[in-house]
């Protein structure tokens, strides 16, 4: 017997917003039933994974996330690096190094880190 991920929960002010910012980031769409002002929003992300659920808590964010996302982008990592950016991240701590290789660890506009590894292409070029 083994058990399966069902969903990767995050606390958050603003469910609906926190989860527009994820549907952009990964470009799976914010389930069709929720609405702005609802506690609880998800979305879907393609492949069957798991699903993102986002679910408003009154409490703040205070400390380090134990659990966090990495996300292997399709193309080269910095280019999305700077996207990101523009949907409202903000970086945390550049752990990319001259060489090519890191990551950066990027915070979502409620303060949750994530981080940005190396494509498949990135990671390619690196090692021919």
């Amino acid at each position: 017997m083994v058990s399966v991920v069902q969903n990767v929960a995050i606390d958050c002010a603003d469910a609906y917003e926190l989860a527009r910012f994820w549907s952009e980031v990964t470009g799976c769409p914010v389930d069709p039933d929720c609405r702005p002002g609802d506690r609880e929003t998800q979305v879907v992300l393609g492949g069957g994974g798991p699903v993102l659920y986002f679910n408003a808590v009154p409490e703040p964010k205070t400390v380090k996330n134990r659990v966090h996302l990495c996300l292997r982008p399709t193309d080269s990592r910095d280019p999305e690096v700077e996207r990101l950016l523009a949907l409202g991240a903000t970086m945390a701590a550049d752990r990319r190094n001259p060489d090519g290789s890191g990551w950066a660890v990027l915070h979502d506009p409620e303060g949750n880190e994530f981080c940005v590894l190396r494509s498949e292409s990135d990671r390619a070029a690196a090692h021919p």
